[in-house]
Parts: C-alpha cells; structure tokens; sequence
C-alpha cells in the first residue's frame, strides 16, 4: 500500500494539538511522588535503576528520585541513583519543603557525587491549606525567598514550587512567584496537587503564570504537576502544554497519592501520536511493566495500550475486519483499521482469541496463526464450546476442542 492511499484511508478530525515551538521536557515522578500511593512500596535500589535507564531510553530528561529528608535509606538511594545518572542523559532533582534543613543534605549529595541536582523546593499556596496549617503569607514568603536563595548561593538549579496553586489566589500567585524568581530561581512549578483543576481552570492559570514571566522578563522555565483525582490528569496536563508550561510532570501508570497523577506513558503516547515529540517509545511497554512490579501495583488489563486487553479481541466482527488486513500482509492496516493507537508503535501487535462473540475468522485465524488445520468441522467444534462459555477460551480449550 502506498503512502498516498494511506492518507485516504483514515479521515481526521483532530486539529494538531498541543501546539509547540520548543523541545518538551518531561519529569518523572515515579520514584518521589509515585511513592506516595497508599497502595505502592518504595522499590528496591536496583529495580530503581532499571527504571532510571528506561526512563532515560524514553527521552525523559529529569527524574525525582526521592526526598534528601526522609531518611537514611532515602539518601543512600539518591547517592547512587545520581551516581548512576551521570553516564546517561536523565538528569536528577529531589523534592524538598522551604526549609534550609531540607536543602543542606542536597548539597552534601553534590558534593559526594560530583553531579548537579536541581532542588524542587515546595510550599502549600492556597487558602484553605494556609488556614489549616496557621501560616502567615508574609513569613511563607520570607521562607521562600531565603529557601531558594540558599540553593543558589551553593550552586543549585533550584525549581520553586507552589502546592494547590489550581486553589490559590492571583495576588498571592503573583507574589510567591515574583519572589522566587528573584531570588534565582530557574523554574516555577504550577501544581494541580488536589485534582481540583478543569482543563479551562488549567488553560487560564497557566497562561496567568506565563504572562508574569513575561511581564518580569525572566528567563525562567514553566512546569506543570497534575493529578487525577477528577479523572483530568492527563487531559490538563496537555492544555497546560499548549497554555505555555515547557516541562511536564508525570509518573508512570499515573501512580501516585490517592487517585494518582498524569500517566507518563499515556502523555508520552499521545504527544508522540499528535506529532509533538519524535522520541523513540518502543520501551515504554517495558517501561510501565518495570514500574508495576517495582512498586507491587497490579497492572490493569483494560489499561491503555499496555493493558492486557489494550489490542486483543474476541468479538466476530472486531476480529474479521483485522484477519482480513492481516491476510492481506499489511500490518499497518491491520493495526489501524479497529484501532486509533498503532500497536507496532509501541511494540505490540494485534491478538485475535476465541469467545462467545466469535465468529469463524476468529478460529480460522487462531488456529492458523498455530500451525493448526482449520478444517470446517474444528473450527465447527471450537465455535461450539465457545458459544456456551461465558468467557474466552484457553488455548488449551480451544486446541482441544479442535482435535489438535
């Protein structure tokens, strides 16, 4: 099939989207964030290795490997995970509160490795959480301005980040930014910390951001952290692109504290499908299955694209129309003519099984796809025993049942 019969084949109603002129950047929160669900365990050193190297091989530029603060263990983690990442391009930063006690051990990190950390030092912005917490806005900022002048002052790239700003007010965003950025900061961090934000909410918070970086002149980069507790996470985290943000925060699977955060895989798919980034994903499969079982979390089948189920199918119908692109010997209609996600862009390849709502090219196509004679009686005696099992068959059913 030609190119030009391709782009016959599959009108598109999407507009190009986001719209970018610069490289984006992405930050992985798997091994800070991530950790934070209730249901995860914090990985053994060596399987955050591994993660680290995918993530590299993904074209994810920075990751958060974890919090200097929480302790001993947590600091010898960080140690030889900077250690590891100075022979690749993945580049580390560390989470920290706006307290000098939390920034210090970063330095000492420095100092044994040899390596630069970005230091993102956060503090809560949003009414409600400065009631809570008794705060005066007046000493935050004094917090945050001698917080992120600390980390200059010893030669770190430091990020500023605001928790809640998706409940904070304009005045004080304003305020909590300016400051930071006066005092040296290199990034800002918008934060949809408690998923409160819409996509309209995210659109115009982040274009207020970037309007006041451009009002300050300030060479400064935008970042964007999102959770999902609305289900938006990754919805915001891509108007957040196009509304101005240059680096996006995301974990993978979307694990993370209650409901979780932007799915890193999900956001790397859906940029690299709307032509946004180039970057090679042919690991990034290999990727979430590392992440699931570092951190012990079931992977669900139904998930996108890497789920079990993601490009499998027992349905007649659904499995006639791929047999038929198949037998054809073109795996670029057989991988598009059922589905909007090409599994061969991501390593994968379209299953065809054997169930109630089967129909013969379902059992022809099975048997063949084994080396098996798919006779009209066999494929007769699997359609049998398929349409009274409420459920797909096992290979070892569906063999049998056919005389194999």
């Amino acid at each position: 099939m030609t190119e030009e019969t391709r782009e016959t084949l599959i009108h598109d109603w999407n507009e190009p989207y986001p719209t970018v002129d610069f490289e984006v950047q992405f930050d992985d929160e798997t091994l800070r964030d991530g950790l934070q669900s209730p249901s995860v365990r914090d990985p053994e050193l060596d399987q955050k290795l591994e993660l680290i190297h995918l993530m590299n091989d993904l074209g994810i530029q920075t990751a958060d490997v974890g919090l200097p603060g929480a302790g001993e263990r947590a600091r010898q983690h960080i140690t030889t995970l900077v250690k590891e990442m100075a022979s690749l391009n993945i580049q580390a930063n560390v989470a920290c509160r706006t307290v000098l006690t939390d920034i210090a051990p970063v330095i000492d990190v420095v100092q044994e490795t040899g390596e630069p950390i970005e230091v993102c030092a956060f503090i809560g912005s949003s009414p409600i959480r400065q009631f809570a917490e008794n705060w005066d806005f007046d000493h935050m900022l004094k917090l945050s301005r001698e917080a992120v002048e600390f980390g200059v002052k010893n030669d770190l790239k430091v990020m500023f980040v605001t928790e809640d700003t998706t409940r904070a007010t304009p005045e004080q965003v304003r305020a909590l930014y300016s400051t930071a950025i006066e005092a040296g900061a290199s990034r800002i961090c918008v934060c949809d910390t408690c998923g409160h934000a819409t996509p309209l909410g995210t659109k115009t918070l982040v274009r207020f951001v970037k309007d006041l970086v451009d009002e300050l002149g300030a060479d400064v980069g935008i970042d964007w952290h999102g959770h999902r507790d609305r289900g938006l996470g990754l919805i915001n985290t891509l108007v957040a692109l196009d509304a101005g943000a240059t680096r996006l925060h995301a974990s993978a699977l979307g694990v993370g504290e209650r409901t979780g955060n932007t799915e890193m895989d999900l956001l790397l798919a859906n940029l690299k499908l709307n032509g946004v980034i180039d970057n090679d994903l042919s690991k990034l499969g290999a990727y979430c299955e590392k992440a699931a079982e570092a951190i012990g979390m079931p992977f669900p089948v139904n998930y996108p694209i890497f789920g079990k189920d993601a490009f499998e199918t027992g349905t007649g119908v659904h499995a006639s129309a791929v047999v038929k692109a198949l037998r054809k010997g073109d795996t670029w209609l057989a991988n598009r003519v059922y589905s909007g996600v090409p599994a061969d862009m991501f390593g994968l390849e379209q299953v065809i099984q054997v169930g109630p709502m089967s129909g013969k090219s379902n059992v022809q196509w099975y048997l063949e796809k084994r080396g098996k004679e798919a006779s009209d009686d066999a494929v007769g005696r699997v359609l049998e025993l398929a349409k009274k099992t409420p459920r797909l068959l096992t290979e070892e059913e569906i063999l049998g049942a056919a005389g194999c």
